[in-house]
């Protein structure tokens, strides 16, 4: 490096922040970006934390595909039995990426006390049945046991619990009724476990029982369920599973992809994704304004050293490099604070739970978070290019500056 630009950048760098019009723009400068990364950092990660949470909780009721009967009707009693001698069932080997499949049925019922009823959706699984998503929700008690002989456990959300005042271990009746012209069969559920999903629409609905409860009071064979649940390891190739998972099964079976049958849900989660990319434009722009600003305000404090620079024989070229290194040093302060700050909330909300949200409007109980380092690393490079590429403009005013003008300017 020639000397004039050493002791250009020694002078910049040094003098920067003492001088009395420059510091508070550069200041300002820099508090910008910081609140923008802030911002930007828990944009991005409670929209994916929602999203993921709210598609995890339906994907638990669920699965991410659902084989069914073409005639099945589009309630959430299963009607039409299907056989589980299938080629596949109770492993999927034909279509790659499916981790789980199981079977279960449903049935429409009324939970009767002495004071009060209400009326359920009893979700009958068995012994293949995966619990690993009712791990988390559980609250209370234990999970039922359905892998021996058909017992009467049951599993209630706490919404019902709270409603109808039961506690783990209390019993109650369930009327399960055919026709207006004859009297409801009664089985006497036991309450073994309470779980809590945070998603109020399921939760109001569906308790967990004994699917050979259902196959009985439908009259179906051991081998008959009324659908299948299919659990896939990626979620984003959901679409693409789905039809191969439709060319697999036999013709008179469909498959549908979880995004259809909750089609309002996850159109309504894919709204966040246009939220967060206004964020971050936002967010970018007025980071960049700011720099724009303490730029302009560093090339006119310098006009006088430019002059001299010009003089001694420096190019336009390098002496912008000069203003734009020194302009970078302070993005990168400005993204360090924001990291910092950011991070430190996000961390905070993931494991302290300080913002709940009403689970009627979001489907859960808290703010998510959803933290990867591939997209931290993605938005502080872009936001770094984004703010330099806009200096580029402003620094064209060296070009302009005549050194004669320049070294009189004062």
């Amino acid at each position: 490096m020639n000397f004039e630009l050493f002791i250009a950048k020694r002078i910049i760098g040094n003098k920067a922040y003492k001088s009395s019009v420059s510091a508070p723009i550069i200041k300002i400068g820099i508090a910008a970006i910081a609140i923008g990364v802030i911002v930007m950092l828990i944009a991005i990660a409670t929209g994916l934390g929602l999203q993921q949470k709210i598609r995890d909780k339906v994907v638990a009721f669920n699965g991410h595909i659902e084989i069914t009967n073409y005639d099945t009707n589009a309630s959430d009693e299963s009607q039409v039995p299907i056989s589980t001698i299938q080629e596949f069932y109770p492993n999927f080997n034909s279509v790659e990426g499916i981790k789980h499949i199981q079977g279960i049925a449903t049935k429409f019922a009324v939970i009767r006390t002495e004071t009060d009823f209400e009326g359920v959706v009893i979700k009958g699984v068995g012994a293949d049945y995966n619990w690993d998503y009712f791990k988390e929700f559980l609250v209370d008690g234990r999970l039922p046991d359905f892998s021996q002989k058909r017992n009467e456990e049951i599993l209630i959300s706490k919404y019902l619990a709270n409603r109808l005042e039961f506690q783990v271990g209390d019993k109650f009746q369930t009327l399960f009724g055919e026709n207006l012209g004859k009297l409801p069969r009664i089985i006497n559920y036991e309450i073994v476990g309470v779980y809590n999903s945070g998603f109020q629409e399921l939760d109001e609905k569906f308790c967990i029982a004994d699917i050979r409860h259902i196959q009985r009071l439908n009259k179906w064979q051991s081998d008959q369920v009324g659908s299948f649940e299919v659990f896939i390891d990626n979620y984003d190739e959901l679409q693409e599973k789905s039809a191969e998972v439709f060319k697999e099964i036999p013709s008179l079976l469909n498959a549908t992809p979880i995004t259809e049958k909750y089609y309002t849900v996850f159109e309504w989660i894919k709204i966040f994704d246009n939220n967060t990319y206004g964020i971050i434009a936002i967010m970018i722009i007025v980071a960049g304004i700011n720099m724009i600003t303490a730029l302009l305000v560093l090339i006119l404090e310098r006009t006088s050293m430019i002059g001299i620079l010009k003089a001694l024989g420096s190019s336009n070229l390098s002496i912008r490099k000069v203003f734009l290194y020194n302009a970078s040093y302070l993005i990168g302060l400005g993204l360090l604070w924001g990291n910092s700050i950011g991070l430190g909330l996000l961390f905070a909300q993931k494991y302290l739970k300080l913002f709940p949200l009403n689970p009627d409007t979001y489907y859960v109980t808290e703010a998510p978070v959803y933290i990867s380092v591939d997209y931290i690393i993605l938005l502080n490079l872009g936001t770094f290019m984004a703010c330099l590429l806009m200096l580029l403009v402003p620094s064209v005013i060296i070009s302009k500056i005549s050194p004669v003008k320049a070294i009189r300017f004062d």
